[in-house]
């Protein structure tokens, strides 16, 4: 509903911005000369409607009202969940430690921090939500054989510091060749990867088509190939199928170096 009063003034003053404009008692107010009608000159009387709008009133209340709802909702009764994180695999050396996706709400990300046994790591993890929610996982190195650790992730956020829940894990002793997972690049034959197969499954060892941080050794004949790129990309030993057989033959892991592929 829309309450309107009229008003009638003389044109004193015209210019390019304002207009001085005179009413009948002789008070002069400032009119913005854009809203007058086209052909006003000095002299000219003009009426002006001056009316207020109850109706748009009360629906830019309701926007107000409705947009500090949703800030509310977004920046005040949201908060940042503490991390979960899991073992993914390990071997004797290394392991890799996983999460799940990282829902800060409305708050930023300064820093992912990892802890070992209580101290504070020198490792690199995300620096952006984006990439945290992309990898989901971490591998630390540099463990002791046969090993327990526990570790956790503190999370900083512009909202405060979160840490996640602690996960103990024990590495594996040299005997225990089941977190050995090798993927296969050029060999001699396909029957030659389907023999290694078989000298994996014997030692109670895993193997997969696809590198991935979980992958540790890539057995192959030649060095040459788009998997081989791969295990360059994540430092991963890229080792002779000779390395398989001293494996087994000597019942426990048995160190890269003496096989790798020049």
């Amino acid at each position: 509903m829309s309450l309107t009063t009229s008003a009638q003034f003389t044109v004193g003053k015209l210019d390019a911005g304002m207009a001085m404009l005179l009413t009948e008692d002789y008070q002069l107010i400032e009119f913005p000369s854009v809203l007058l009608p086209r052909g006003v000159v000095l002299g000219s009387v003009v009426n002006i409607d001056v009316g207020r709008d109850r109706g748009a009133e009360q629906r830019q209340r309701n926007e107000f009202r409705e947009l500090q709802e949703q800030i509310l909702m977004d920046f005040g009764t949201k908060q940042p969940k503490a991390p979960v994180i899991r073992v993914g695999h390990t071997t004797q050396t290394w392991t890799v430690l996983e999460w799940e996706p990282l829902d800060l709400a409305a708050a930023e990300l300064r820093s992912l921090h990892l802890y070992r046994d209580g101290q504070r790591m020198m490792q690199s993890m995300p620096s952006s939500l984006e990439v945290a929610n992309s990898v989901l996982a971490v591998k630390t190195s540099g463990l002791d054989v046969d090993h327990e650790y526990e570790f956790k992730v503190e999370m900083r956020t512009s909202a405060g510091t979160l840490f996640s829940n602690a996960v103990t894990i024990r590495t594996h002793s040299l005997e225990n060749l089941s977190g050995v997972c090798v993927c296969f690049g050029e060999c001699e034959s396909q029957e030659e990867i389907e023999n290694m197969k078989e000298t994996v499954k014997r030692i109670g060892a895993s193997w997969t088509d696809r590198v991935s941080m979980s992958v540790t050794h890539f057995v192959a004949r030649y060095k040459a190939g788009p998997g081989c790129e791969a295990a360059l990309r994540y430092n991963i030993p890229i080792v002779k199928p000779d390395w398989l057989l001293a494996c087994e033959a000597n019942g426990k892991l048995q160190p890269a170096i003496k096989y790798y592929l020049d």
